[in-house]
């Protein structure tokens, strides 16, 4: 077969369906609609399904199971189907490289399941209390840095758990996440499980293995993971994780939801007992588990291209009009396979609408493997595209609206769905979300170019509420969603935090500043850079700045901004981004704890 077609080789959709899923949940349904079953037996099948209650009582979310972010031409596809007929006409990717769909009749939820099983695709398990999409980062299997792929170890993780009757009641959601990167490019260490690819040399041999995190989690009690293995050989992955998982379904509080995460169990316990229960577990499994952990084959190996020269990336990506060469300088990287390079689509907020899934399957088929992987930023990466061939994605991307830059930077904050359609949600994350996106926009094309793009490495991560759907906590310059009652009137407001990240040392939460209007948020930002481009150090980047200076310098600058007197509120700041209603708290029961 000649390189052309070998390379344009379509990927195949893996899957994770099963028919009787969807024959279950219409039985169920039906029993449901007859009065046979209760409205809490309802919702806890449901949510083991996928099907998430939203604030508004006749709607719901459905959650798409993507492990490891993987996504065919033909799931993209059967995404598009399930946007433009079931829910508003666009999807939204996840912190946790889900896609998700809001404003979904209870009527449809069938019909969607159908097309989403045709591809492959499950919503099983993607709620619920029990072990969540496992995720990695999106650049595996393709990263220069990485010691070696690890999506075959979350492939193998997810088929070992998904329907697996261990995990079906668990005392709360357990969230795992692999990187492959000693950066810990996919945050495991705010995972229950956070597994890191590693190498070692052993008696002149290089050995492949793991370091073991657990415990992470963010929510209204950050924790950094506690290191469970420094090296852990692959063949003991998947009983150290079924161990893990045990122990928590044992130790976890069942009682009060609240502090059911695996975190407060080991708080309780202490981090030396639970790890003894953990070898306790080890020793009663049985010696093999899965010996074929590492046999999955996730995407076709494509061969290097030994005609392709070594700076062939960079000289194509500095060549071009200068919006494609702005657009590869953020969104692009070379691949470790010689000749290909990876470009990230842009999603801004995470929304990518029918028409757009269906071209980005289509540019996948045709430039890249045929596949795509969704990202922790919401964001798209296609992978394997001939270096040479990206202006020619570029100017497709442009073409249907995905042509913008910025991707994983200051300029593309990351946020969750908001008071829009949560429950639990105090503010429109989402409309703040666009309105920062907005503000620092104008402001590079305004003069502060240069100091837009000194802060890129910034993260600026937002919630509707205190629980870090968002990510807040881990954001260079984080956001939860607060309210203000000033007189009998209500002002949405944000907590921000500063600071924070996850690295190779682990989860460095953001430490606690002001209290803000939600529609001063912008205006905060602007002078918060301007802060960092007069008082930085020679050489500091935004994020060590923001991680150092001093709270009370920042409080002094934003001073007039984080005042809640009836004399100094205007008009609109009693009213939410994105809404022209007098703001009111109208927080319900989250579905999330369920």
């Amino acid at each position: 077969m000649p390189i052309d077609e070998a390379v344009r080789t379509h990927a195949p959709a893996r899957r994770f369906a099963a028919p009787k899923d969807l024959e279950e949940f219409v039985t169920t349904l039906e029993a449901y609609e007859r009065g046979e079953i209760g409205a809490d037996e309802f919702r806890t099948f449901r949510l083991m399904r996928g099907i998430y209650g939203q604030r508004q009582d006749d709607v719901q979310m459905i959650r798409v199971k993507i492990p490891q972010g993987i996504l065919s031409g033909e799931q993209l596809r059967a995404l598009a189907v399930v946007a433009r007929d079931c829910s508003r006409g666009f999807g939204h990717v996840t912190t946790r490289q889900n896609v998700q769909f809001h404003f979904v009749k209870m009527a449809v939820v069938p019909k969607a399941m159908d097309a989403l099983e045709a591809a492959g695709l499950t919503t099983r398990e993607a709620c619920g209390n029990t072990v969540r999409n496992i995720t990695a980062c999106p650049m595996a299997g393709v990263c220069p840095d990485e010691p070696f792929d690890v999506t075959p170890y979350g492939e193998a993780l997810t088929r070992f758990f998904l329907r697996n009757p261990i995990c079906q009641a668990l005392p709360r959601k357990f969230k795992i996440a692999l990187s492959g990167c000693p950066t810990d490019c996919a945050m495991g260490a705010m995972h229950d499980i956070g597994i890191i690819a590693r190498t070692r040399e052993a008696d002149g041999r290089r050995e492949i293995g793991f370091k073991v995190v657990i415990g992470g989690g963010l929510s209204v009690s950050p924790q950094n993971a506690w290191v469970l293995h420094e090296f852990l050989p692959p063949e003991r992955l998947l009983p150290v994780c079924e161990a893990v998982v045990r122990v928590f379904d044992r130790t976890g509080n069942r009682k009060n939801k609240g502090q059911a995460r695996m975190k407060y169990a080991i708080r309780k316990l202490g981090f030396g007992t639970f790890k003894a229960e953990i070898e306790k577990e080890l020793a009663a499994l049985p010696p093999v588990r899965d010996p074929a952990i590492g046999t999955f084959i996730v995407e076709d190996a494509r061969p290097e291209r030994p005609e392709a020269p070594a700076d062939l990336h960079d000289v194509i990506t500095h060549s071009g009009t200068p919006a494609f060469r702005a657009w590869a300088a953020t969104n692009t990287r070379p691949q470790r396979q010689a000749g290909y390079s990876m470009a990230f689509v842009t999603l801004a907020r995470g929304d990518i609408t029918a028409a757009q899934l269906e071209a980005i399957a289509t540019i996948a088929e045709t430039s890249g493997s045929g596949a795509v992987r969704t990202a922790q930023d919401q964001n798209m990466l296609l992978r394997w595209v001939k270096s040479e061939e990206l202006p020619a994605v570029y100017r497709e991307l442009e073409r249907i609206g995905l042509g913008l830059g910025e991707a994983g930077r200051l300029l593309d904050p990351t946020s969750c769905p908001g008071a829009e359609s949560c429950k639990i949600a105090v503010t429109g994350s989402r409309e703040l979300a666009l309105a920062v996106k907005d503000s620092l926009t104008a402001a590079a094309g305004n003069g502060g170019k240069d100091l837009i793009a000194a802060a890129s490495d910034l993260r600026i991560k937002i919630s509707g509420c205190p629980n870090s759907c968002g990510q807040h906590h881990v954001a260079g310059i984080g956001f939860h969603g607060a309210a203000k009652h000033v007189g009998d009137r209500g002002v949405p407001a944000y907590q921000m935090l500063l600071g924070g990240s996850v690295d190779g040392e682990g989860a460095h939460f953001g430490r606690r500043s002001v209290k803000i209007p939600a529609r001063r948020v912008p205006e905060a930002l602007a002078r918060l850079l301007a802060l960092y481009r007069d008082e930085r150090a020679p050489d500091e980047t935004a994020l060590a700045f923001f991680k150092r200076v001093d709270l009370e310098r920042v409080s002094t600058a934003l001073s007039d901004l984080t005042t809640f007197s009836e004399k100094d509120l205007q008009e609109d700041d009693y009213k939410d981004l994105g809404s022209d209603r007098p703001f009111t708290v109208e927080v319900g029961e989250g579905e999330c704890a369920t």
